[in-house]
């Protein structure tokens, strides 16, 4: 994880993963950009739910990749929960990512 200033004084912190997501999206202000998880899920008793099951559910949750200079609470790398409505899909280097505002998020997921 990275931690500077740039010329405007924003502070960029972002994850520096290149399996994750292009670094070069700068979230503004309250906007923080998350990396969806996989929808696919396994139960505790084993049994996998496809994505189509999950796909009725009305959050999801993913990975914080990086945050805008006025986001408070989460840190680039925490497990998130927003609505699946929330913010806007974004595409780079073919992966999807969400630009969401900070009060959209629901909770941090503590694994």
């Amino acid at each position: 994880m990275k931690s500077d200033t740039d010329a405007r004084g924003y502070r960029l912190r972002m994850v520096q993963d290149p399996s994750r997501v292009d670094v070069s999206l700068e979230p503004l202000d309250e906007y923080l950009v998350i990396q969806p998880t996989a929808d696919e899920t396994e139960t505790r008793a084993g049994l996998i739910l496809p994505a189509s099951a999950a796909a009725a559910a009305a959050c999801r949750t993913g990975i914080v990749t990086a945050i805008g200079a006025d986001v408070t609470g989460v840190e680039p790398g925490d497990k998130v929960l927003y609505p699946r409505e929330a913010g806007f899909e974004v595409r780079l280097g073919g992966i999807e990512v969400k630009v969401v505002k900070r009060d959209e998020l629901i909770a941090r997921i503590h694994d």
